[in-house]
């Protein structure tokens, strides 16, 4: 009938309720799922999660700047756009290849590249949804 906010609503409900009938681990990555995404139904929550860990880790890098790998040749230091180029897999600021981050900040490095990459292929499937259904 074109309710396509209450059809997701049942499709996640759906998706919770399957949850309980697998084993603990997989249980678990649902959980996961389900508060990142809404299993994909609610692909908002990536651009939120986006912009929360942009916020994090432009604060962290920003009191804690990498150090350059070229002393010289890097350019200026920017730590927003250096997470965005840790976080958006596709595009590059150029911020990325020039700085290496060191003890906590390698780690956290590593969380928001594997965090991208997640949420970034869960944007690109709730958009692809979207317009397929146009």
């Amino acid at each position: 009938m074109g309710h396509e906010d209450e059809a997701r609503t049942v499709l996640l409900a759906k998706q919770r309720h399957r949850r309980t009938t697998l084993s603990p681990h997989i249980r678990a990555w649902g959980h996961i799922q389900d508060v990142a995404v809404g299993y994909g139904y609610r692909p908002a929550r990536a651009g939120l999660w986006l912009m929360a860990l942009l916020v994090c880790g432009a604060l962290f890098f920003g009191l804690h700047p990498p150090a350059p790998l070229e002393a010289g040749k890097a350019p200026d230091f920017n730590a927003v756009f250096y997470t965005l180029d840790l976080l958006v897999p596709i595009i590059t600021f150029g911020q990325e290849g020039a700085f290496a981050p060191r003890d906590s900040g390698q780690w956290l490095a590593y969380g928001l590249i594997a965090a991208g990459w997640v949420l970034a292929t869960t944007v690109t499937a709730g958009v692809s949804r979207a317009i397929s259904r146009q």
